[in-house]
């Protein structure tokens, strides 16, 4: 069998792949990345938030990603039956990017994809990643391309970009239970035909089931006239309903007439699909040679939108690691790139928590809120969970549950 070496393997080519292959470039390392699909290819975690902007910039990505004509995007709205909130993210407790963009993945991930090459990355596209041997001086992965021979390829470190795939964690068997309850999200694109004036393009919406506070809605406009609309509930709540994906997401939407009143002239034009059983979680989230990138090491939940922003998070941690690796200084990977990463998911965790027990749901909707606590709430949704100045980062847990005692209707 054909073998070859890198300095850094990266497994899948998606943001976190992409950016940690950049900023590995800017190191003046080796970077192969083997994805196993073709891109561009459909994805979702579409609605971005502006702490990414600061890795885009970071990974010299921004200039690409401002020029590709994305749909501008500043903050949240959020309904719950008769009830209207929003969060404008450019008024925020912490310094930095107000505004990002809401995208088409299959274009931002190609985008993001081509950039890294052009920093030097290869990229091999149809690549799967079959074994793993992390035990020898150097970590080795076997790999079948989609034509020719397989072959495996040595490096001195692997960094998991897989996502959803999990590549390293089913390989190394890293995978643990999700603390979270399996829920699962049916979701499509549509023309959304929305009349001017009646829906705030450069929101995302989050709309709350009117009967069931953890059923919950995402309308993501992009700038084409189309949108991203998507459900998530417990399984067992979406098994209750007959047909295909469309048809099941088109009777949950039509219980909710705020949404459909949205969504009246739409065009729905697109098979759904489905995902189910999504969150995930792991005993550690780097190993001997290896480390775990954004949803390959835990996945939360869409609610928030934190996705992407962890997993580019992620990257960005992983690079300041392997430069100091590769310069020889000793590098604590629990407290130097674990411990960090999840503070930051721990954060998001305690509200996303919270979301569904429906108590943060009571602070958003609060009608006479402190417009200094709500600076600091709005800094979390606009992704900036790691910056200890906010005492709702810093004390995550105690001061919401303090908020939510005093927001309880």
């Amino acid at each position: 069998m054909r073998e070859e070496h890198t300095e850094v393997l990266i497994i899948g080519a998606g943001p976190s792949g992409a950016v940690a292959a950049a900023l590995l470039r800017q190191q003046g390392r080796q970077v192969l990345i083997l994805e196993k699909e073709q891109f561009p290819r459909f994805s979702i975690g579409e609605s971005l938030l502006p702490q990414s902007m600061v890795y885009l910039e970071q990974a010299g990505m921004l200039q690409a990603v401002v020029e590709a004509g994305f749909q501008h995007k500043n903050g949240a709205s959020f309904a719950r039956g008769e009830e209207r909130t929003q969060f404008d993210f450019r008024d925020k407790f912490s310094p930095g990017w107000g505004t990002t963009y809401q995208v088409q993945r299959a274009d931002f991930d190609q985008l993001l994809a081509d950039q890294a090459a052009a920093a030097g990355a290869e990229i091999r596209f149809r690549h799967e990643v079959l074994a793993v041997d992390v035990s020898a001086a150097a970590a080795t992965v076997t790999v079948r391309p989609a034509e020719g021979d397989s072959y495996q390829v040595s490096a001195d470190f692997i960094l998991d970009a897989s996502g959803f795939a999990r590549i390293l964690p089913r390989l190394l068997d890293l995978g643990i239970p999700s603390s979270f309850p399996p829920r699962g999200a049916i979701f499509t694109h549509l023309e959304d035909r929305m009349a001017l004036g009646s829906f705030d393009r450069n929101k995302i919406l989050i709309t709350v089931h009117p009967q069931h506070c953890d059923v919950w809605f995402w309308t993501i406009p992009f700038a084409d006239g189309r949108c991203s609309l998507g459900v998530v509930a417990e399984t067992g709540f979406l098994e209750r309903y007959a047909g295909d994906p469309l048809q099941r997401l088109q009777a949950i939407v039509g219980e909710d007439p705020g949404l459909s009143g949205v969504l009246a002239q739409a065009d729905w034009d697109t098979p759904a699909r489905q995902i189910v059983g999504y969150s995930a979680n792991v005993k550690s989230l780097w190993g001997p040679r290896y480390a775990l990138l954004g949803n390959a090491g835990e996945f939360l939940d869409p609610v928030f939108s934190s996705g992407v922003t962890i997993a580019f998070k992620s990257a960005s941690l992983a690079a300041a690691c392997l430069q100091r690796q590769f310069d020889g200084v000793a590098v604590d990977w629990e407290a130097d790139f674990s411990k960090p990463l999840r503070a930051g998911v721990d954060t998001f965790r305690t509200i996303v928590e919270a979301w569904y027990a429906g108590t943060f749901q009571d602070v958003i909707f609060h009608p006479r809120p402190s417009p200094e606590i709500r600076r600091m709430i709005s800094s979390i949704l606009a992704g900036y969970a790691w910056d200890l100045d906010n005492p709702y980062v810093a004390e995550t847990k105690r001061r919401l549950a303090a908020l939510e005692t005093v927001c309880s209707p």
